[in-house]
């Protein structure tokens, strides 16, 4: 299998759909003809044509518009917003219209488009290009909201996005665009949308985390595992609405030691509401409070202070070694 990082497997994912179903369209600022802000979409064009590859105006709204009214009538359509701090202008259509359409039309049309938007700090960029506001899709009912955090997974779950039948914001973590490759395989590759997965066996506490956040979870529990001795469980949770608690319960109810790390602002946050969750399903089993690693309730800083604003590994051992402790 070849290695590749998340932009290629997700260049790879598109361009497979578009192979094998010709109503896939891809639409967005810049998407065509320099391939995309980051390039996910380099090449397709010259592949599939000015029909199915759709530069469009600097308009969110419109561009989600456009989506919506191509998914009701027959096409799949995948728009890109540049970055997920321009999404807000979207929040009208996506609200009003992608979310609701199958209920209001008491399931005679669906809405099977994709929202990609690159997300999360950690590339040094500007105001409103680092945020981290999966929460306000998350609350949407009849939104499906996903995070992949590594090349596999990604491509993977592109792909069974752009295949539902209903409408899907798929945010990827830009920090992770080229941090590290993975084996990708050629052949045709799926993922369920509402399911976490393992990433890491462990006995002694839960750390569940998501996105960019993987990376220095998984570093977390080897320095946890290498310094103190314990073995840390770490859940990937890949989507986030509808979020699959089962493996979050089952292994809280494990180890009754469980934290959270997200990048997002604590209050109100995705950690809430597995924290609710936990507390609901597996309350007898916790040993000590769940404890939350995330970013700090401020507008996210520029790159001078970044970093200290992103959860990281000092934190993330220091809120487990605590629990341990307790």
């Amino acid at each position: 299998m070849p290695k590749m990082t998340m932009v290629q497997a997700l260049n790879l994912a598109l361009r497979q759909e578009m192979e094998r179903d010709d109503s896939v369209v891809v639409l967005g600022e810049d998407v065509g003809v320099d391939g995309g802000v980051f390039r996910v979409s380099d090449g397709l064009i010259r592949q599939f044509g000015e029909t199915r590859v759709v530069d469009t105006p600097l308009a969110e709204s419109g561009i989600v518009g456009m989506s919506i009214g191509m998914a009701v009538y027959g096409l799949k359509p995948v728009c890109e917003i540049q970055f997920s701090g321009f999404s807000y202008y979207t929040l009208h259509q996506i609200e009003n219209h992608a979310a609701r359409l199958r209920w209001r039309s008491q399931g005679r049309y669906t809405v099977p488009m994709v929202m990609r938007a690159p997300y999360g700090g950690g590339v040094r960029a500007l105001e409103h290009h680092s945020e981290s506001r999966e929460t306000f899709w998350s609350h949407i009912p009849g939104i499906k909201m996903v995070i992949p955090s590594g090349p596999r997974n990604a491509r993977a779950l592109l792909v069974s996005a752009i295949r539902d039948p209903d409408p899907v914001v798929f945010y990827e973590p830009k920090a992770l665009y080229r941090a590290f490759r993975e084996e990708v395989p050629d052949e045709e590759e799926t993922m369920p949308l509402s399911r976490s997965v393992i990433a890491r066996e462990g006995r002694d506490l839960t750390l569940i985390a998501y996105g960019a956040m993987l990376r220095p979870t998984l570093e977390a529990a080897e320095e946890l595992h290498q310094k103190h001795g314990a073995e840390a469980e770490v859940i990937d949770l890949l989507t986030l609405a509808p979020m699959d608690d089962t493996l979050l319960v089952a292994s809280a109810r494990k180890t009754g030691r469980v934290a959270v790390v997200h990048e997002a602002p604590r209050s109100f946050g995705p950690g809430a509401e597995i924290v609710a969750r936990l507390v609901e399903k597996a309350f007898y089993h916790l040993e000590v409070p769940v404890a939350r690693v995330t970013g700090y309730d401020v507008v996210i800083p520029l790159f001078s202070r970044e970093m200290h604003y992103l959860p990281g590994v000092p934190r993330i051992v220091h809120a487990a070694r605590h629990l341990l402790a307790a």
